[in-house]
């Protein structure tokens, strides 16, 4: 068997990332040779993968990327199993770089994200095996759990990323007037990330969520012992809360809690003279 020289395992860790140790072993088992060696780090980190698929990776990091001109926007989850790893460059880094792919290939979901193929800095593999590349260097499990990509050729795409990056939010507002309407966004996506509203509109919050809350009600009012002519006026008033609740346009705006989002909106509206429809949102929570 050929010497293996410092030289090799160090160009060797360079290309993946993998500890030293580890690297020198591969070209040991391999004669030498660097692509072979590379390949059998890739199957090292395939088989490790594979037994921690059933570990929890219930940590990690919410990424946002948006287009330079606003027009479109992606938000990402990705996960490991400890906090130590998550706040670590090697793994925050990675999660940037799927979440500039995923923004300059349009990806739309996680599925057709780990299709696509990463730079060099992470020898040109496809997401998926880069993922099982990263789970051998950093020893933990990692997955991407969620993506939402959003096109907002009608208006502009906002996000917010709360500090610690557990928790992030994507919104997408129909307007004629993006280039003032960017503070009113960024208010908009911190309000979701404060009050977790569900929808944006009442007529779409799902017939079964109220199906559900309504017979919650009335068990409740039943067994405070009201009447049952008085029982559908108090599930009517009680389900007019849980709107203004969980519908983003009917919750009192973070900002001033005296007025509603839809006070907010239609004031801007009226002031500049713009359209603003909030489109959809997606609220990101790390683990949820």
């Amino acid at each position: 068997m050929s010497q293996i020289s410092a030289k090799d395992v160090k160009k060797l860790r360079d290309i993946t990332g993998i500890g030293m140790m580890d690297c020198k072993k591969a070209l040991d088992e391999t004669g030498g040779d660097m692509q072979k060696a590379i390949e059998y780090l890739r199957k090292k980190g395939a088989a490790l993968a594979a037994k921690r698929a059933d570990r929890d990776a219930k940590d990690g990091v919410v990424i946002i990327k948006i287009s330079e001109d606003r027009k479109a926007g992606v938000i990402l989850e990705l996960n490991c199993e400890t906090d130590f790893v998550a706040r670590g460059d090697v793994f925050t880094v990675f999660a940037g770089a799927l979440g500039d792919l995923a923004l300059a290939n349009r990806a739309i979901s996680p599925e057709a994200l780990l299709q696509l193929t990463l730079s060099e800095a992470y020898s040109g593999e496809t997401v998926a095996d880069a993922i099982k590349t990263m789970t051998s260097k950093l020893g933990e499990k990692i997955d991407l759990k969620h993506l939402v990509f959003y096109d907002a050729q009608d208006g502009l795409v906002e996000g917010y990323i709360h500090p610690g990056a557990r928790l992030g939010v994507i919104i997408h507002i129909a307007t004629d007037k993006a280039d003032i309407l960017r503070d009113l966004a960024k208010d908009l996506a911190m309000q979701v990330a404060a009050a977790a509203p569900i929808v944006t509109c009442r007529s779409k919050v799902p017939n079964d969520f109220l199906t559900k809350e309504a017979e919650i009600y009335r068990q409740q009012a039943l067994g405070q012992g009201k009447k049952e002519e008085f029982v559908d006026k108090i599930v009517a008033g009680r389900l007019e809360k849980y709107y203004q609740e969980v519908v983003l346009l009917e919750q009192s705006f973070i900002k001033d809690n005296n007025t509603k989002v839809v006070n907010v909106l239609s004031d801007f509206s009226k002031k500049h003279e713009a359209r603003v429809d909030v489109i959809e949102f997606f609220r990101c929570q790390l683990g949820e």
